[in-house]
């Protein structure tokens, strides 16, 4: 799931290479890696894991993946500053579309500049296409699966520690999910900006890899990259709670902790 600077550069002249800065369009017009078009993920959100608001998310999804140029046989390579939560939620995003050839650029932007590797400031045009996955459901939890499933699943809070004890407010309710474990996601990024190594990463996971595990945070960002990091460390249950906090603590009739 990660692509390192020097190896994404080695094939930047692939017609089959679809480059996704995924920050946004401000920071992409300042300087972005050649051949990259701007997808700013964090202008869209969804709050609403009824199986219609699944649906709706499935469509609205394939849309803007087509809208891209994204097909079966492209390789998508996702970038943000760091490792971060932009380009973790567009791998995770394409994952649950059982995207086959999909990364995250290791280490962001920042490594690639440290790296002095080519940017460029023109803009590049979208090329659309049909694209078509196949969701995996397994990677995917709503509000009911979690609450039918709270005494068997480990629950991983990826947000701040004040927003998961409930000193910053940010919805109807203070708090966070019933037994859930709070690892800030900044805590899955080295200095550098890639991310940690996995003997690292195990010092903040200490759960067994066998457990069915869902991440979350806010709106499932920071949860995408909690759950490439327990990916990357061979956890092979992992689901992201796409709602995320926005939906659970604003949905009165579920418990908080």
């Amino acid at each position: 799931m990660l692509i390192q600077a020097r190896e994404l550069e080695q094939i930047l002249d692939n017609p089959n290479l679809v480059i996704i800065d995924a920050r946004s369009f401000k920071e992409y017009s300042e300087g972005h890696i050649k051949g990259a078009v701007n997808l700013d993920l964090f202008a869209f959100h969804w709050f609403d894991t009824t199986k219609k608001g699944i649906d709706s998310f499935n469509k609205q999804t394939q849309q803007l993946f087509s809208f891209v140029g994204i097909t079966n046989e492209k390789k998508i390579v996702f970038y943000d500053e760091v490792s971060g939560m932009l380009a973790a939620r567009g791998v995770w995003l394409l994952m649950y579309f059982s995207h086959q050839q999909v990364f995250m650029l290791d280490g962001g932007i920042k490594k690639w500049k440290k790296e002095n590797l080519p940017l460029e400031t023109k803009p590049n045009g979208f090329k659309p296409a049909k694209f078509s996955g196949k969701i995996n459901p397994e990677l995917i939890a709503s509000f009911e699966y979690i609450k039918k499933n709270l005494n068997k699943i480990k629950i991983i809070d990826a947000r701040s520690k004040d927003e998961y004890d409930g000193t910053t407010i940010r919805a109807a309710r203070k708090g966070h999910i019933p037994t859930a474990i709070n690892v800030d996601w900044n805590l899955n990024v080295a200095e550098d900006g890639t991310l940690k190594k996995d003997q690292n990463l195990l010092e903040l996971y200490k759960i067994s890899k066998d457990s069915e595990v869902v991440t979350y945070c806010h709106g499932a960002y920071r949860a995408a990259n909690a759950f490439l990091a327990l990916k990357k460390l061979g956890f092979k249950k992992v689901r992201v709670y796409l709602g995320s906090w926005a939906e659970w603590a604003n949905r009165l009739e579920l418990p908080v902790e």
